[in-house]
């Protein structure tokens, strides 16, 4: 799969603005609908069985670990270990039980934004990586999904109502050099259209290599996790939300406990396959921290980002309101406080993801 030249060698106006400029508004309005219900942290009890509900702090595996048998089905398999002297021993105990070996992928069990992943292609390399995480940290060992596709897809479910809806569905793009026989590797990013506009998010990747030279018409891959932050390009592929695949994301969906807003990241085979609802695995489930990401395509108007993210919090708020009139707590100020800061400690702590 790839995007079309146009859309390969531009930015949109806003896709790399710091955080503290593009968030400004949307923090302002999280303020405005907290205040409105008297809870700034309300929307943690859209998802209440999950820590903040996915907003910060919570671990990968305890969300898909709610998953009942038909979410089990499409979930790629996955275990978790601690990192501490015995954890290379633990990792291929982990492995044998998964039935699959290298290459796969090693993750932090808590993190955002694809930081610490790592593609894992050896057991030299597994015996490089581990110390380059904190000691006591989880980790996740994951199966490696060679499906060609990664993609985001939205869901939403208010709690009265039967079935979910998918909101957003967004292809993720590893950026790519072409080599030309003469060129070297830096050389390579800086002529590209689009990565010449960022090389700060590139260069780093290719770090004492800068003077490798690509054999005419090879490929590098500059990047495995599938993040925009990163640098991975990403492109609205709302055309393909069809009855088959709502159905089918609504039926795995329904099998995960008092899940009711979050972003599901999974591998496809085809476009053809998604759209029928078909040969996917979902890599990772996330809650009301996640986005709809096909606000980071290039073609996506600025006006049309913040009404994604307005319409998008406002439901996870509508939720969070209406579960906590089923009971359910959301995590309070304090509480969220804590585990952003956790999150913050230990993202810090991570080697740089592939």
């Amino acid at each position: 799969m790839t995007f079309d030249s146009d859309h390969h060698t531009s930015l949109s106006l806003f896709e790399f603005w710091p955080d503290k400029i593009f968030y400004t508004p949307i923090v302002l309005y999280w303020f405005f609908m907290g205040l409105r219900y008297r809870d700034l942290t309300i929307s943690t009890a859209a998802n209440p069985r999950i820590e903040t509900g996915g907003l910060c702090g919570e671990s990968k595996s305890s969300i898909l670990d709610l998953a009942g048998p038909i979410a089990q089905q499409v979930i790629a398999p996955y275990r978790v270990i601690q990192n501490n002297a015995q954890a290379f021993e633990k990792v291929l105990v982990a492995l044998d039980s998964l039935e699959i070996t290298y290459p796969f992928v090693l993750k932090p069990d808590i993190g955002c934004n694809g930081t610490g992943v790592k593609l894992i292609t050896s057991r030299e390399m597994l015996q490089n990586v581990l110390p380059l995480f904190p000691t006591g940290v989880t980790l996740m060992v994951q199966k490696l999904i060679t499906y060609p596709a990664e993609i985001g897809i939205f869901y939403i479910r208010h709690p009265d109502e039967e079935r979910g809806r998918i909101t957003s569905l967004t292809y993720k793009e590893a950026p790519l050099l072409t080599g030309d026989g003469h060129s070297t590797l830096k050389e390579l990013i800086l002529q590209d259209p689009r990565m010449g506009q960022i090389p700060q998010l590139y260069l780093p990747r290719i770090k004492g290599r800068e003077n490798n030279i690509l054999p005419a018409g090879e490929t590098l891959s500059l990047l495995f996790a599938g993040n925009h932050c990163k640098g991975s390009i990403f492109r609205n592929g709302k055309q393909d939300i069809t009855p088959a695949l709502e159905e089918r994301i609504c039926t795995i969906m329904r099998d995960i406990p008092d899940f009711h807003f979050g972003r599901i990241d999974l591998k496809v085979l085809s476009p053809e396959a998604l759209r029928e609802g078909r040969d996917f695995q979902i890599i990772e489930i996330n809650g009301v921290g996640s986005e709809a990401i096909h606000i980071w395509d290039r073609r996506t108007t600025l006006a049309e980002a913040y009404s994604t993210q307005f319409y998008h919090y406002r439901q996870a708020f509508l939720i969070g309101a209406a579960k906590k009139k089923q009971g359910w707590k959301s995590t309070g100020l304090l509480g969220t406080l804590r585990s952003w800061l956790k999150q913050r400690r230990l993202l810090a702590s991570y080697p740089t993801n592939d």
